[in-house]
């Protein structure tokens, strides 16, 4: 294996050793993200309208049970029903990300769900984070932006999270009537994190016309989105300069679209392109081809692609990036062999106990950013005395729980990081006093922490 196929396999996917069928060269990784997305199609997540029919049950047994303070068995496994689909689908997203040949592919999704955040604020949500990535972010990972932000904002899952639902525009017949206001979280987000940028050239009063042109928005009885004219902001409103002044749901798409083609979107997209995948200190020359070609295409994404893996600048050597927790516990179980059919098959209570709690315990709370800015990705804010210290007593103590027999520590070395395996590294796996320990080791190392 070249220094480049390792590079590819860690920079831009989850690791060494590749699946079957895995793409080693810019070029390869490219053709084979603009094929079809097989992860999608071979391990589905529940799509959160299927629920609906519990939605319309709970409502019935909750009129029916109005005053009735005692327990309704029924009514408790509809709840039910709503945690163990996320919880299937949180499976199912490691065991994507750990099955999938198309790496760059599985690392892009996760990049656009973060820069998406979203959390889900009570149970009947419980799917809502999942339903975002499979309805608003797969489909479009290689077409347009414009495409994409308008299928995220208008996602009920980013409708609950930002509380639009309770933004009515002031002048409107509602507003009037029960004295309500706007609510300028998602148009702050919008503007702010998910197209133009923090510090791009907009004002207060862009986020209050956004606020106005979003007003309506809100979410069914069935947790659907929906228009409602008679919560919205009536009159022309002007964004940015230009004026909007056609009905509703028009006006909104407008709006999304001109948002996606600012310059200052591209800028912003490339720089938080560059960062997650290159090096937390950009280089300019990158960051502003990739600027380039998504402004000069009007935001197709698999030009943007396109050149961030052809730029040398994004092949340089050193591995300046920390894997986030996420990324060190999919690295870790391709490497150890751990299939995504094996997670599926692991209690969920195991599953929790060795995948998810100690992913929490180094830092990162599967699908809980602290805010809609996602997951911090400067290397020291993962790389921390207690994080690390996580990392090791995981790398020490549940590989061996999870595999029948662990492999020969120099050789794990030699396949889950090729080249990039140091010989102090593998002199220290040689000499380590157990397997076990001899595995922890590689598991813990710079090299297998850094990307």
């Amino acid at each position: 294996m070249s220094k480049l196929s390792t590079l590819a396999a860690i920079r831009f996917g989850y690791g060494l050793p590749q699946p079957k069928g895995a793409p080693e060269s810019a070029e390869a990784m490219l053709a084979m993200l603009a094929g079809p997305d097989d992860a999608m199609g071979s391990l589905p997540i529940r799509k959160s309208a299927d629920l609906i029919p519990n939605l319309q049950e709970l409502r019935q047994i909750q009129q029916a049970d109005k005053k009735s303070t005692l327990k309704n068995p029924k009514r408790d496994a509809l709840l039910q029903d709503f945690s163990d689909a996320a919880q299937d689908a949180t499976v199912v997203t490691f065991a994507r990300a750990v099955d999938n040949a198309d790496g760059f592919r599985e690392r892009l999704i996760t990049f656009w769900a973060d820069h998406f955040s979203v959390t889900a604020k009570r149970q009947l949500e419980a799917l809502f984070p999942f339903s975002l990535v499979d309805e608003a972010i797969r489909p479009h990972l290689t077409g347009n932006f414009a495409d994409m932000l308008t299928a995220a904002t208008l996602h009920p899952a980013m409708l609950s999270y930002l509380d639009q639902s309770s933004s009515v525009g002031p002048n409107s017949h509602f507003g009037k009537n029960q004295n309500k206001g706007l609510n300028e979280n998602l148009a702050r987000e919008v503007i702010e994190l998910h197209s133009m940028g923090v510090g791009a050239n907009y004002s207060q009063t862009d986020v209050t016309e956004m606020a106005k042109i979003l007003a309506g928005l809100t979410m069914n009885a069935n947790l659907l989105m929906t228009f409602q004219p008679r919560r919205a902001e009536p009159g022309p409103r002007e964004l940015l300069g230009k004026t909007y002044d056609a009905a509703g749901m028009v006006n909104i798409r407008a709006a999304l679209r001109d948002l996606a083609l600012q310059p200052a979107t591209g800028q912003h997209l490339a720089r938080k392109l560059t960062v997650h995948f290159v090096s937390d200190t950009p280089d300019a020359d990158l960051v502003k081809a990739i600027a380039s070609a998504y402004n000069s295409s009007g935001g197709d994404l698999m030009a943007t692609y396109t050149v961030l893996l052809n730029h040398p600048a994004a092949w340089v050597e050193t591995t300046e990036k920390a894997r986030q927790p996420f990324d060190f516990m999919i690295a870790s179980l391709r490497a150890l062999g751990v299939t995504g059919e094996r997670l599926q098959q692991m209690p969920f209570k195991q599953f929790r106990g060795q995948v998810l709690g100690p992913m929490a315990g180094m830092g990162q709370q599967f699908k809980r950013p602290t805010g809609p800015n996602g997951f911090d990705e400067a290397a020291e804010e993962w790389i921390t005395p207690q994080g690390l210290a996580r990392r090791i007593t995981w790398a020490m103590r549940v590989p061996m729980r999870l595999v029948e027999l662990l492999p020969d520590p120099v050789a794990f070395a030699q396949s889950c990081l090729a080249d990039r395996a140091s010989e102090p590294l593998l002199w220290g796996a040689a000499r380590a006093e157990d397997i076990t320990q001899g595995v922890g080791l590689v598991l813990a190392s710079a090299e297998f922490n850094r990307r």
